[in-house]
């Protein structure tokens, strides 16, 4: 399995950035889709975006032309910037695996915004 650390998030104003970071290990990482996830309080979690191994990207609409998705597979790395941030944006984020299926999630990065 893919073991995966996010780090990035933080409080930010309504219009702000944030840039995301996905820490994975395993030598099989480059293989992989992967993607960033959400989870607000009393929601489910959604994809945001996704990347395959080769760099064809898919977004939310309601992110669309917001965030972008990158990744560098010799890092081990993805990455989630995020530009003209909302309030209905503030969750938590995750990476994983796309799809996740049963894989395992890591903590998290908690993402608020305040208008």
């Amino acid at each position: 399995q893919v073991q995966l650390v996010e780090s990035g998030g933080g409080l930010v104003q309504f219009g702000g950035s944030l840039r995301l970071s996905c820490a994975a290990s395993g030598s099989m990482f480059s293989i992989y889709v992967m993607g960033w996830y959400r989870q607000a309080p009393g929601e489910q979690r959604e994809l945001v975006a996704r990347i395959s191994s080769g760099g064809i990207v898919y977004y939310a609409d309601s992110v669309k032309g917001r965030f972008t998705i990158s990744r560098n597979n010799v890092n081990n790395m993805v990455y989630l910037q995020m530009n003209s941030l909302k309030p209905e944006d503030t969750a938590v984020y995750y990476c994983n695996i796309y799809p996740a299926g049963s894989h395992s999630w890591g903590q998290g990065t908690q993402v608020i915004v305040s208008s």
